[in-house]
């Protein structure tokens, strides 16, 4: 059993809150839903891109696409600059055939990282090229335990041990070529959600498409709002997180502060708030901006949202593709909770409530550097540290005594 996240903030457990959102709930749930319906591996993301176009059009929120189909909504402020972005992932989680195999089964790899495991039991389609598509599901080779006995729990687990039996009339790699099944066709898993009375969402695909709802639904708290932001805000909505190329090429040099939404994990040694939103203060990628990430932890705390902060070993998101694709941009992640990552996945309407309240907390809120609008500036525009500690003396005689202080010293700790 895991020890319970340190979380801040309060929100009672039987689903009400205590704080008026300017979220929609159900719209959100609704917008999930429709998300969780669209097949949408990476690599296979056209049908998706159209339906969050459309949904962008209903809100009358202006947008625009990259060449591969990334989109880039605009929510304008009453300044253009240092301007904002906020970004989740519309890509999940998928595989594609490896080989037609002459048993009239399919072998698979991956699209994205997840475990083989997790795939066993899993109901599919197939989409070949001319449009058509087959059902089928994955099993792994040994699956009977009336043919293979206490074999089929000893067999090891792994994209080598599993394949895709077609529900077709298919024997071989004939009936297989008959069918229109070629190598390098896209496997899509059903996400197979289910929404529960008391909050809980369980699905394949939450992550990221939870997220995208929850985006979604500040948009639309935006658009009723009226109001002008202080600063513009674009809400971006990549293809390719799940492969590792994320927002590398679609903030185009005029974002200098961007924050990522994915999934936080409900795991021992985690600190993720489960019916809350996780700040994350470091990835595998690194840590996150230290002024943003504190600037997200100011807002759930003036705005009373549960929440925590957490460390993430094995995770990168969009964020890290960005940085790495040579975007001079502060970062941070925001997170909604999620049980069995990659796998059978479960979240709470709450966490997403969350998250959806701070980051429309985020856009209201003023831009932490009037600077960051230069793409060089002055140091004497650049942030301020916190005070920094006395150091401890060597000397063990004057251990005691505070050091002198350096001439100048005060404009180096203050703002």
């Amino acid at each position: 059993m895991s020890a319970a996240p340190m979380t801040t903030g309060s929100s009672p457990r039987d689903g009400s809150r205590r704080h008026a959102s300017p979220i929609d709930r159900a719209y959100l749930l609704d917008v999930l839903g429709r998300l969780l319906a669209i097949r949408s591996p990476s690599g296979m993301t056209d049908q998706i891109i159209l339906a969050v176009s459309e949904e962008l059009d209903t809100l009358r929120i202006p947008h625009s696409l990259t060449r591969r189909g990334a989109i880039r909504a605009d929510l304008e402020g009453a300044r253009h600059s240092p301007d904002r972005a906020i970004v989740a992932h519309l890509d999940t989680l998928g595989a594609m055939v490896k080989q037609v195999k002459p048993n009239g089964r399919l072998e698979l790899v991956p699209i994205g990282h997840w475990s083989a495991r997790f795939a066993e039991g899993a109901r599919v389609t197939v989409h070949a090229d001319d449009g058509r598509y087959f059902r089928g599901t994955i099993l792994p080779l040994k699956a009977s335990g009336h043919t293979w006995g206490d074999e089929i729990d000893a067999q090891p687990s792994g994209w080598a041990h599993v394949e895709l039996r077609l529900d077709e009339r298919c024997h071989g790699v004939e009936d297989l070529v008959r069918l229109g099944v070629n190598v390098g066709d896209t496997v899509s898993v059903d996400a197979q959600p289910e929404f529960c009375d008391n909050g809980f969402i369980n699905a394949r695909h939450l992550d990221d498409k939870a997220g995208v709802a929850a985006l979604l639904a500040v948009a639309r708290a935006c658009r009723d709002a009226g109001a002008p932001l202080p600063v513009d805000c674009h809400l971006l909505f990549t293809i390719s997180e799940e492969i590792g190329v994320g927002a590398s090429h679609i903030l185009h040099g005029d974002v200098s502060e961007l924050v990522s939404i994915d999934n936080g994990t409900i795991a021992p040694g985690q600190n993720t708030c489960e019916y809350g939103v996780t700040v994350a203060m470091q990835d595998s990628s690194g840590p996150f901006d230290w002024h943003l990430t504190r600037h997200l932890l100011a807002l759930c705390r003036e705005h009373a949202i549960e929440h925590s902060r957490d460390v993430f070993r094995h995770y990168r998101s969009d964020a890290a593709a960005a940085v790495e694709a040579g975007n001079d941009i502060r970062t941070a992640l925001a997170c909604f909770a999620l049980d069995a990552s990659h796998g059978y996945e479960r979240t709470h309407v709450d966490s997403l409530m969350a998250l959806a309240d701070l980051l429309y907390a985020y856009v209201c809120s003023e831009p932490l550097f009037r600077r960051d609008a230069m793409a060089l500036g002055p140091v004497a525009d650049f942030p301020q540290p916190p005070p920094a500690p006395e150091q401890p003396s060597a000397d063990p005689a004057i251990a005691d005594q505070a050091p002198p202080r350096q001439p100048g010293g005060e404009s180096l700790t203050r703002a």
